[in-house]
This record gives structure tokens, C-alpha cells and sequence, in this order.
């Protein structure tokens, strides 16, 4: 039986084997855990097998029993395996989450050799010379690989516990309280085996499990604190180096306090920077590039106004011109300036993207003017056709008439009666002759105007009236072509006036109506425009009684240039018509269809005034 005295020595051991078992069941004991979770529990794991093998040991020196080499394999399993659990906690730290590979495998060959050394060392003496427990930390008892398993650890514990370190502060700041109790725990174990192994101390092998106690008594303490296991730890700069935009720091002196990796890959060939550098000094570094000098420049102006700025600025890297949105924020605390953060958001592929955008919808839209040239000029012959061919047989008529008159002069049988009569037939041919030249003279005019709008856009003022002229006129060809017929039905009076550009609308209502020239797929149908006032705007109606749009592209009409007419369509007129409507007339457009049952399309324009009768007469 042990004796008081000598029960107390194991006090501090067994109450960090408690401790351990306490915080080996609270991680467990977690919901959605991460990796830096199973990498606690790995090491309290470790700790635990070192742990109850170290009491075991103690209890037998102190009971006066010989040392037991099996409790001393199992000892330093944990010992051998902890400095490894070390390492892989302070990388999961700093990188959040890491992908397993046999890289990181073999980490573990020195503690595997390390433990077959241990385990045969009655046949080498490698590991230890001899084993006693008072001589176990020693080092005449340490065989010559001891020296080299201690040298791996202590890399192991060192590299982990800096990354533990080094990212908490990047996290929460070197004086922030998390920072703090974690760098006091590792001071804490660190220390002690340092002076441990080199032999400034001398003690026995379960004390140093005492100091591995305190080591994460501390770390607990933040744990609990600052509830540092139940969130992801992402070390600040492994985040701001995955953001896809450039970042910089500069502080009130012009000093480069920090950048993420995103600003230094961008700018590696025109610009290096390094933490603490000068702004001036890379000014004047940068005396051979006009673009870097005049970025830095810019920097400059805005650091010394302190204010916010946002701006757009072009730069030559690598003989590509890239383009940047630089957005600079001040910082201030408690209304001292301190520095200013600056952001550049690469936009040269939007750009990019934008003018192969704009490039496509200028060829489409070309296509589109074309398109409607084709239906002008089809027009355009259909409707001259029949008046020219009347105006030819009244001429051929009337130089029969003159013939037959020259013929007749110096002709004695030809009396006055006959010269009336040949004028009569004259006049006659003349006046049919007329109507066929008036017609064709406000086809000329109608066209005049609506070709206009291939080179010009003209913002007068226009009735009714003439819109639906031209409308008829201008669709009279594909109207009889298609055997359709246009139903004109306009409620208000036709002098009412709309302000805008004629040729625009009409080229509009030409496309809906052949749009639903098309929807009756070649067979005979009745497009119905009505027109009604509905105060303080016109609303227009073209109605089919077509195929309809599809339900799946319904949605898509105004807002993209999409088509059901396949190769044979751009999409561009209904996605133009409504821009045109809602920009140039300040109006709106809507349709509403259903498959097989036709499609009704509705405009609303503002009226801008109605003619008085005699303006209009």
C-alpha cells in the first residue's frame, strides 16, 4: 500500500488523465464534426494511452515493483505518436481542411520505426541501453537512435505548434485572449521538454505528462472561450488569398502593410512588392512602365484625400491590357486615420465579354435591318407593280389616240364631232392615269419615311391616321402573298397624335403582323389591329389566331433573342420591339398566347395631343 505522501505524487497525473477524458468526450460528444475535431481526439487519444501507462508506472516505483518494460512500450506509444498528433492539428488549422494522401503517410514511417525499435529493443539496445523507470528520462540510459526519434519530435511539435501559433494570430491578432492561452500552452510543454531532454532538469517520466496537462489546459480554455471548436478556424490569410480579386493595405505613412497572393501573381511581372515596402520608393522603381506609375500615383492621391474612392483604370501587364474597378476604403478608429484598403476587381474578361456581346447584337441587328429592306423592297415592287402596268396601258392608250389624231388631220371625213370624241377618250385615259400617280406618290412617301430609319432617327410628331396608312400600305404584299387580311379596327379619332419616331413604330407593327402571317403556317387567316384610347394612352392590339408561342419560351421573349422560326429567325424583333417601345416611346409591351388558339400582342402608347379639324383638314 502506498502511503499519503506518496499518493499525492500521482495527484497531478491523474487529474490530467480526468481532464483529458472530460475533453476527449465533449469533442466526441459533438454534432457535424471537422477535421480539426478528429484531430483532437487523435491526440487526446495518444495522450490517454500515454497517460495511463505513465500512472501505471509511477504506482509501481512508488509500490516498490520492479519497472514493467510492457507499461513502458505502451508509454511511449502515446509519446511517439503525439508529436505527429501535433503537427496534423497546427495544418488542419492553418488550411481548414486538408485532402489525406500517402504524402502525409509518411509522417508516420520514423514513429512506426520508432515503435518496432522500442518494441525489439532487448535484441539492439537502440532505443534505450537499459529501461528503469528512474532513468528513463536520462540520458546514459538513451540508446543511439533515441537521439534521432527526439530530434523528428521535436520538428513535429515545433512545425504544428508554429502554424498553431502563427494562424491564430493571423485569426484573432497576437493579443487577442484565444492567441494568448494558446501561445501559453505551448510555451508551456515546449519548454519543459527542452530543458528535459538536455538535461537542465531531472525528474521523473510522468511529470511530463503534467506539463502536456497544462499545455491543454490552456488550449481548452480557448476552446471554451472562445468556442474555438465549433466553427471552422480559417486562418485570415488562406482566405484573402482565394479571393479572385487584388487587395493591399497601406498604412497612414505609405507603408505596405499587407496583399493577398491574388495581387502579387497579377502583378508579379510589372510590380513586386513585399510587406513593409514603400509606396514612393516603388514609384520611383517603376520609372520604365507609364501604366504601373500611373496606377501608384493614383494610390497615392486617394491615401491622402482619406476618403472613399472608386475609379476604372486600364494597364499594359504582359502586353495584354487588363482592366480594373480600384475601389480604396480609409479605416479609421475612433476617428484617427489608419489605413486604407484597396481593392482591384479584375473586369477585363466582362469587358471582353461585353464587346463580343455588343459585336454579335450589331451583326443581328444588321440582319434584321436587312430583313426588313427584303420586306420593303417585296413591298415596294408588289405595290408599284399594278399602278405602273395601269399608267403603261393609259399611255398606250393615248398614243393610239394620238395616232389615230395625226391621222386624222387634213381628212375631210373626219368631222368636229370625231375630234370631240378623240379628246373625250384622251381625257378619259388621263383621268384613269391620275389615281394610279397618286397612289404611287404616297407609296414613294410612305417608304421615304420608313427607310429613314436605316440612317436616322427622327422624334417628330404623327397621327393615327398615318400610321395606319403606312402599316396597310407596307404590308399589302405579305398580306396577299400569305392570303391573310389585315382587319383594321380603330376606335378613337384618327387625328389623335403620338410623339416619336413613325418609321420606328411601324416597323414594329410590320413585324408582329407578319409574325402572325407566319403562326397560320401558309393557310388563310385575319390579323385584327384595334386600336382604343384608354386615357392618357393608345392601346394598340394585334390579335392571330395562329399556333401561338410556346409556353417554354414565353417567359424568354422580351428579355432574350430567342425564335421558334429556327435558322430562318434572329429572335432580335420582338427583344427590339419592346426596347424600342418602352425607351424611344416611354410605352409598354405585353402579349399573352396559347398553343394552337393565336397570340395577342398589346401596346401602350402616350398620346401626346389630339388635331383640331381644321389642322387636320
Amino acid at each position: 500500500m502506498l502511503t499519503i505522501q506518496e499518493s499525492r505524487a500521482l495527484i497531478p497525473v491523474i487529474l490530467s488523465l480526468v481532464f483529458m477524458v472530460f475533453l476527449f468526450v465533449i469533442i466526441a460528444r459533438m454534432k457535424d464534426k471537422n477535421q480539426i475535431h478528429y484531430a483532437f481526439m487523435f491526440q487526446m487519444g495518444v495522450m490517454l494511452i500515454w497517460t495511463v501507462a505513465a500512472i501505471i508506472l509511477e504506482y509501481d516505483h512508488l509500490a516498490g515493483a520492479p519497472t514493467n518494460p510492457i507499461w513502458v512500450n505502451i508509454a511511449y506509444i502515446g509519446v511517439i505518436l503525439t508529436p505527429v498528433g501535433v503537427l496534423y492539428l497546427g495544418l488542419i488549422f492553418a488550411k481548414t481542411k486538408i485532402r489525406l494522401s500517402w504524402k502525409h503517410g509518411l509522417l508516420f514511417l520514423v514513429p512506426l520505426l520508432s515503435v518496432i525499435l522500442l518494441i525489439t529493443n532487448d535484441y539492439h539496445h537502440l532505443f534505450y541501453k537499459y529501461i528503469e523507470y528512474t532513468k528513463l528520462t536520462r540520458a546514459e540510459s538513451f540508446g543511439a537512435y533515441f537521439y534521432f526519434h527526439s530530434f523528428y519530435s521535436y520538428v513535429c511539435i515545433m512545425v504544428g505548434m508554429g502554424y498553431l501559433v502563427y494562424f491564430s494570430i493571423k485569426n484573432a491578432g497576437f493579443f487577442s485572449r484565444q492567441s494568448i492561452f494558446i501561445l501559453l500552452g505551448i510555451i508551456v510543454s515546449l519548454s519543459y521538454n527542452f530543458l528535459l531532454t538536455i538535461q537542465v532538469i531531472n525528474v521523473s517520466f510522468h511529470t511530463n505528462v503534467i506539463a502536456f496537462f497544462f499545455t491543454f489546459l490552456f488550449i481548452y480554455l480557448a476552446i471554451l472561450k472562445f468556442d474555438f471548436l465549433n466553427i471552422v478556424p480559417i486562418a485570415l490569410q488562406n482566405v484573402v488569398d482565394h479571393i479572385s480579386d487584388s487587395f493591399l493595405v497601406i498604412d497612414k505613412d505609405q507603408h505596405i502593410i499587407d496583399f493577398n497572393k491574388t495581387f502579387a501573381d497579377t502583378f508579379q511581372s510589372v510590380l513586386k512588392i513585399s510587406r513593409k515596402g514603400s509606396l514612393p520608393a516603388y514609384i520611383a522603381a517603376a520609372e520604365f512602365n507609364p501604366d504601373i506609375i500611373r496606377l501608384l500615383i493614383m494610390f497615392q492621391q486617394s491615401l491622402l484625400k482619406r476618403a472613399p474612392d472608386i475609379s476604372e483604370t486600364n494597364i499594359q501587364i504582359d502586353g495584354e491590357a487588363r482592366h480594373f474597378i480600384v475601389e480604396i476604403t480609409p479605416l479609421y478608429s475612433q476617428g484617427s486615420y489608419l489605413s486604407s484598403i484597396i481593392l482591384l476587381k479584375d473586369i477585363t474578361q466582362v469587358k471582353l465579354a461585353m464587346e463580343t456581346i455588343q459585336s454579335n447584337y450589331e451583326i443581328m441587328r444588321e440582319k434584321e435591318r436587312l430583313a426588313s429592306l427584303g420586306q420593303l423592297i417585296g413591298g415596294i415592287a408588289h405595290n408599284l407593280k399594278t399602278p405602273i402596268m395601269s399608267i403603261s396601258g393609259g399611255i398606250e392608250g393615248l398614243k393610239d389616240l394620238i395616232e389615230e389624231y395625226r391621222s386624222s388631220i387634213g381628212d375631210s371625213t373626219v368631222t368636229d364631232e370625231d375630234h370631240r370624241e378623240i379628246a373625250s377618250e384622251m381625257v378619259a385615259w388621263i383621268g384613269k392615269i391620275k389615281p394610279h400617280c397618286s397612289y404611287m406618290s404616297d407609296i414613294i412617301s410612305t417608304v421615304k419615311g420608313q427607310a429613314a430609319q436605316f440612317n436616322t432617327t427622327l422624334d417628330t410628331t404623327f397621327t393615327l391616321d398615318e400610321l395606319i396608312k403606312r402599316v396597310q400600305l407596307l404590308m399589302l404584299h405579305e398580306l396577299n402573298y400569305f392570303h391573310c387580311s389585315l382587319k383594321v379596327d380603330c376606335d378613337p379619332t384618327r387625328l389623335l397624335e403620338i410623339q416619336g419616331d413613325v418609321s420606328s413604330l411601324v416597323q414594329i407593327f410590320d413585324n408582329l403582323i407578319i409574325n402572325s402571317i407566319q403562326s397560320y403556317e401558309g393557310k388563310e387567316g385575319v390579323i385584327e389591329l384595334t386600336v382604343q384610347e384608354k386615357a392618357p394612352d393608345i392601346l394598340f392590339t394585334i390579335r392571330d389566331h395562329g399556333r401561338g408561342i410556346p409556353a417554354a419560351i414565353q417567359e424568354k421573349v422580351f428579355r432574350e433573342m430567342v425564335t421558334t422560326k429556327g435558322n430562318k429567325g434572329t429572335g432580335l424583333g420582338l427583344y427590339m420591339s419592346y426596347a424600342t417601345i418602352k425607351g424611344k416611346f416611354g410605352g409598354n409591351m405585353w402579349f399573352a398566347s396559347e398553343p394552337d388558339r393565336g397570340t395577342t400582342f398589346y401596346i401602350s402608347i402616350p398620346c401626346f395631343r389630339s388635331l383640331p379639324k381644321s389642322a387636320a383638314d
